[in-house]
Formats: C-alpha cells, sequence, structure tokens
C-alpha cells in the first residue's frame, strides 16, 4: 500500500495526447495553427506598435487596448507553441512543474482578460454617455490603477486554483488527454478527491463571469440607449456597427468559458474540450485586433502611413 500511495503522489511527468486520435491531421493542423499564431503574434504586436507612435492614440481606450492586445500575445503563446511541437514531434511529455507552470499563466491571462473586457466596456460607457467628464472621470492614474487591478484578480485567482491542484496526488506518466494543462484535463489524471479543488475552481468562474459579465452588459446596455437618443443616423449605424462587434467578440470568449467552467458536472466530450480551447486562446486572440483596432480610422490611418513611409524608403534604396 506504500509503495502505491508513492507512485501516486510522485509524477514527475505528463504525456500530452493533443490530437494524435487524427493522424492524418497532424500536418494540417499544424500548418493551420501556425497560421493562425503567426498572425495573432503580427496583429497584436502590430497593434502595439502603432498605438505607441501615434500620439493621437495616446488615451484611455488605446491604453487598455494595448494590455488587450498584450494579454492576447501572451495566452496564445501559453498553449500554442506547445500545441505545434506535439503535433509534428514524437516527444509529447510534460514535466509536472512545467505543466502548473502552464495552467498558472493561461489562467492569470484569461481570468485578466475577462476583466480587461470589462474596464473597456466601462471606458466606452464613459466615453460615449459623458463625454465632456471624460478626461476627469478616466486620468491616466485611475487608468493604470484599473489595468493594475485586473492583473491583481487575475493572478490571485490563478494561485488559488493552482494551490488546490497541487494539493492532489497524480498517477505516475498520467495521460492528459488534452494539448495542454487544461483545469479539467489536470483534473482527470488525478488520483485522489478533487472535489474541493473543482468547487473552487467553479466558484472562481462564476464569480469572475458574473462580475465581469455583469460590467460589460451594463456599460452596454447605458451605451445603446444614449446611442438610440442620438440625432445623427450615421453616428447610429456607426456606433451600433462597433457596439455590435465588440459584444459579438465578448460573447464567443464568455460563451466558451462559461461552457468549459460554469457548468457543474458537465459531460463534455474531450474532443469538445479541446476544440473549446483552440478557439479561446488560439482563434479569439486572432480577431480581436481585427474587431477592436483595425477597424477604427485612426489606426487605419496610421498603418498606411507606416506602410507608405516603408515604400518610399524601400524605393529610395532601390
Amino acid at each position: 500500500m506504500a509503495s502505491e500511495v508513492t507512485n501516486q503522489t510522485s509524477a514527475t511527468t505528463f504525456i500530452l495526447v493533443g490530437f494524435s486520435e487524427y493522424p492524418q491531421l497532424q500536418i494540417s493542423l499544424f500548418l493551420l495553427f501556425l497560421a493562425i499564431y503567426s498572425v495573432t503574434l503580427m496583429g497584436n504586436l502590430g497593434i502595439l506598435v502603432v498605438i505607441k507612435i501615434n500620439p493621437k492614440l495616446h488615451t484611455p481606450m488605446y491604453f487598455f487596448l494595448s494590455h488587450l492586445s498584450f494579454l492576447d500575445i501572451c495566452y496564445s503563446s501559453v498553449f500554442t507553441p506547445k500545441l505545434l511541437q506535439i503535433l509534428i514531434m514524437e516527444d509529447r511529455t510534460i514535466s509536472f512543474t512545467g505543466c502548473m507552470i502552464q495552467f498558472f499563466f493561461i489562467c492569470t491571462f484569461v481570468i485578466t482578460e475577462m476583466f480587461m473586457l470589462a474596464v473597456m466596456a466601462y471606458d466606452r460607457f464613459v466615453a460615449v454617455c459623458n463625454p465632456l467628464l471624460y478626461t476627469v472621470v478616466m486620468p491616466f492614474q485611475f487608468c493604470a490603477l484599473l489595468v493594475a487591478g485586473t492583473y491583481m484578480i487575475g493572478g490571485l485567482c490563478a494561485l488559488v486554483l493552482v494551490y488546490t491542484l497541487l494539493q492532489l496526488s497524480y498517477c505516475e506518466y498520467g495521460i492528459i488527454n488534452h494539448f495542454g494543462c487544461e483545469y479539467s484535463a489536470v483534473i482527470s489524471v488525478s488520483c485522489s478527491d478533487s472535489s474541493f479543488s473543482q468547487i473552487t475552481c467553479l466558484v472562481i468562474s462564476i464569480f469572475s463571469e458574473i462580475s465581469s459579465v455583469l460590467v460589460t452588459l451594463a456599460s452596454y446596455v447605458f451605451i445603446v440607449v444614449t446611442i438610440i437618443k442620438m440625432p445623427s443616423k450615421g453616428g447610429l449605424q456607426k456606433a451600433f456597427s462597433t457596439c455590435t462587434s465588440h459584444l459579438t467578440a465578448i460573447t464567443i470568449f464568455h460563451g466558451i468559458l462559461l461552457l468549459l467552467y460554469c457548468v457543474p458536472n458537465s459531460n463534455s466530450s474531450q474532443l469538445f474540450v479541446k476544440v473549446a480551447t483552440v478557439l479561446y486562446t488560439v482563434m479569439v486572440p486572432m480577431l480581436n485586433p481585427l474587431i477592436y483596432s483595425f477597424r477604427n480610422k485612426d489606426v487605419k490611418d496610421t498603418v498606411r502611413r507606416l506602410i507608405s513611409s516603408k515604400l518610399n524608403s524601400h524605393s529610395i534604396w532601390l
């Protein structure tokens, strides 16, 4: 019995299954995810550069957008490189320490992004509903405090969840039916009672979802009411278009997280969990720059000027 307990608690390595049950799709999935990840990095890095070089974009809205792009780069980079590795390499192992670190960072960045989206919605509420008081209500110090608060909440929630996972015993060489250390996949290789950890995860997920979604929805309700009262039809159409695209992105992001973490005793298949994780860790970070930034006139003008200056400098050298 003692040796059995020792084997259960001495897990040092996990094996990631990934999408190995579909060997004929490995190369195709690798190329697809590599293309998406490349676009994600270029798009979000592009937003950071554009905001940095254009003084007109040094406003609270773009300050928050720059942190959203940073978060998209970070949490996309937590899972995607490992996913790409196990699609083309035979070595599918990840150390126990590496698994816990990966989980900590993905949890931190995802929860932080949830609250960052809520902060951005509040910022737009102030800008649309109280434009004359905008600079008074949203000074830089307050914006920095809001951003710091989102990172702090994300980090604290992740620490609590990692602590509950570290209290569990794991079977040596546990096989994780996932491409990364996603919560339900890690729990599935535990050899001990994980009910406390699952309850903790459920409480943190519900708290994060409800608080961030309420702030976001309340902000957009007030925004829509204010927009409807606008006399200009052009401004009305543009504002509705912006709100619709933002809400679409938020709905996809929160909808996936609600299905994965806020539904107790979920009987979701492992394939569904993996596909859902791909959507919010690989696809959403690629779409955010398109939805929040590149549709903006100031951003597009800055990008055009950058491209034009590069082309002109190139033609001079030729």
